[in-house]
């Protein structure tokens, strides 16, 4: 089996993820090539100590991520890192030769993802992704077949949503992303925008007009040594778009809560139609919802327990339940599997053409949030 060999910029909670999926690739039955993680890059150095003791064949620690861009012996990097350094990271990653799946949102604004765009462009011969791993609970996937079937029939609306509650006490200490210097004037919708437009997009349903509901409830919030200071980005954002279609046009509403009572990290889809409906949750990560209709006749929801029923197969029975960790590997197997090849089975991770369009659909939704009125959706492409 091919080895690709990794570096990880960013040693945080989701480079840890992304070393613990590599650590058990055994779990997946077939695959084209498997990770290798060679080196890992942060400012922090007591966080690269986890790496150092539990990969055996990490042979570079750094505390200058061009160190890693530099070290021939690295294929491909896992970048996670603070969104005002992605138009910083990415281009350099990017003219460095190596394939790229970084965190979203790809800049902290249009402008900075314009500028990382355009290096993608620049460098043809790398494989560039957006992190984005929701849609690859096995309820999603069905959710997805069934609307890429045609059983939907003409949309009603669509709801995609992610929706946190830890933003919920006020006494939490504020961090990167609850700063707009750092974490963009997005807000809560640049850290979980790609999260709830990736299917969307990916199903072409880009709105052409949005109006967006912005609330900024929490303030301040303590620092480090206790002393308030400003919390000064959205706490949560509720997007209407209009998306034009051949049946008509129809409400896609896409949800990015920080505060969110009751919630601790639920990502959902819901489609409406005339002749079909779907939904899928991760309430109820082993199921989702579906509904035939025809004129006249009953409206009723099935719900279908799905257990394991990866997009890349797996060791584990069908009859046991898939969790975030695996929807974490399926994604790096979507990745891994274009990097050699293949075609990630047909569902491949957010594309840099996909990270621009919802960079434009957050773009419209801060000017509708300040202004109060409709905006315009102005994509590049």
């Amino acid at each position: 089996m091919q080895t690709i060999r990794f570096g990880i910029i960013g040693c945080g909670l989701m480079g840890r993820e992304f070393a613990s999926a590599a650590a058990r690739w055994l779990h997946l039955t077939e695959s084209r090539a498997r990770p290798e993680i060679v080196g890992v890059c942060d400012t922090n150095e007591a966080l690269m100590g986890w790496f150092s003791t539990h990969l055996p064949n990490l042979k570079q620690t750094t505390t200058d991520f061009r160190e890693l861009l530099a070290n021939p012996d690295i294929d491909a990097i896992y970048c996670a890192v603070p969104h005002s350094l992605h138009a910083d990271f990415y281009p350099q990653i990017v003219a460095a030769g190596k394939h790229l799946l970084g965190e979203k949102p790809f800049g902290m604004d249009a402008g900075q993802n314009a500028t990382i765009t355009k290096a993608i462009a620049d460098h043809p011969g790398v494989l560039v992704r957006c992190s984005s791993e929701m849609p690859y609970f096995p309820g999603a996937q069905r959710v997805i077949e069934f609307v890429r079937s045609g059983a939907v029939g003409d949309i009603l609306e669509v709801e995609s949503a992610f929706l946190h509650s830890s933003d919920l006490n006020p006494d939490k200490k504020i961090n990167w992303k609850r700063i707009a210097s750092v974490n963009g004037d997005y807000g809560c919708m640049g850290d979980l925008g790609m999260h709830v437009c990736h299917v969307p997009l990916r199903l072409g349903w880009k709105p052409s007009s949005v109006h967006a509901s912005l609330v900024n409830r929490v303030t301040d919030r303590p620092d480090d040594k206790g002393n308030m200071v400003p919390c000064d980005t959205w706490d949560n954002a509720t997007i209407t778009g209009s998306v034009e279609m051949p049946g008509g046009t129809f409400p896609l509403v896409l949800k990015t809560w920080r505060i969110a009572p009751g919630e601790s990290n639920t990502w959902s889809l819901r489609v409406l139609g005339m002749k079909g409906s779907a939904l899928f949750t991760t309430k109820s990560p082993r199921q989702w919802q579906y509904m035939h209709y025809e004129a006249g006749g009953a409206q009723a929801w099935q719900v279908e327990d799905l257990g394991y029923q990866s997009l890349f197969p797996a060791i584990t029975g069908g009859i046991f339940e898939f969790g975030f960790a695996d929807a974490i590997q399926q994604m790096w197997a979507a990745f891994i599997d274009e990097l050699a090849g293949g075609d990630a089975r047909g569902f491949p991770c957010a594309t840099p053409a996909e990270a621009a369009d919802h960079h434009a659909i957050l773009n419209a939704a801060l000017a509708s949030g300040r202004t109060g009125q409709v905006q315009d959706v102005e994509y590049s492409q």
